[in-house]
């Protein structure tokens, strides 16, 4: 049995038997390409969560009444990717054995792929539902395949054609983009469609991976980041977005890529903490 973390996120205080949901950390950025940091997004918004309000006037639920344990960060060797993969495969292994929903708090983007490794081992027909700026398909980054800029060709290879749905993608070399349109389901630039694909995905109880990588938001409203891209969506979109999958078969999630200092007014972090609880919200259902 895992054990609670000290300081948990916002009302994540549930022992770990009833909790439908277990939140974990992945404090790790050794593969960022631009601006490192990202490192210390999962304790950041832990501590900074507690500016918000459990109840959530968007969904009309509260996180006081969610039971979510937060077993903390994860203590990962900073210097092989690999062996970071590792242990984050098997906290997720452990959390999916448990018959709970692991949400994990990045770190760079890089951490999905230790998470997805567990999950398409028990959900072989998975799909993935993807938030981000970056398409996040080259097959290597400056020769390395386990890159934050690969992460999405590494899962795609789990997967196969047709089950990575890409929104708000708005960056990436030639090749990525060639790619997308031969084996993802690319909505580049915005999240038009998701709708519609939740309605197809509810409908089929397709088992989904969701992941937010949060550099999706545009730099305007969200600086705090390793690698921002201008043109992006705003949090109503994204929560929208979050919130129309909501009752979709999702059985694993994760949230990535604050660098909290590379904000110092500290807004990118509050909009991180919200993003996170109303995807707990989402997922409570």
């Amino acid at each position: 049995m895992l054990e609670r973390n000290v300081e948990t996120f916002l009302a994540c205080d549930s022992d770990y038997d009833p909790a439908g949901i277990v939140l974990f950390g992945a404090p790790f950025d050794s593969t960022t390409s631009f601006r490192p940091g990202a490192r210390f997004g999962p304790s950041a918004i832990r501590h900074e969560s507690f500016g918000l309000e459990t109840y959530s006037p968007y969904q009309d639920r509260d996180l006081a009444d969610c039971a979510v344990f937060d077993s903390g960060d994860l203590e990962l060797p900073f210097g092989s990717p690999e062996a970071a993969l590792a242990d984050i495969q098997a906290r997720t292994e452990t959390i999916l054995s448990d018959g709970k929903l692991p949400l994990l708090l990045g770190g760079e983007h890089l951490v999905t792929l230790g998470a997805v490794r567990a999950v398409v081992r028990r959900y072989p027909d998975l799909h993935i539902v993807h938030f981000d700026a970056h398409a996040d398909l080259r097959d290597d980054y400056l020769g390395v395949p386990l890159s934050h800029a690969c992460v999405m060709r590494r899962c795609w290879e789990l997967t196969g054609d047709g089950r990575i749905h890409q929104f708000a993608i708005r960056s990436g070399d030639r090749e990525e983009f060639r790619f997308a349109r031969q084996h993802t389901d690319l909505h580049p630039f915005c999240l038009d469609g998701v709708t519609e694909l939740a309605e197809r995905l509810r409908a089929q109880q397709t088992p989904v991976y969701l992941t937010v990588d949060l550099d999706c938001l545009d730099p305007g409203v969200f600086p705090g980041t390793g690698t921002p891209e201008a043109g992006g969506v705003f949090f109503p979109q994204l929560l929208n977005a979050i919130t129309a999958l909501s009752g979709c078969r999702i059985v694993a999630a994760d949230v990535n890529e604050l660098a909290p200092m590379l904000d110092p007014t500290g807004a990118s972090t509050a909009t991180a903490c919200k993003v996170v609880r109303e995807l707990l919200l989402a997922l409570s259902h």
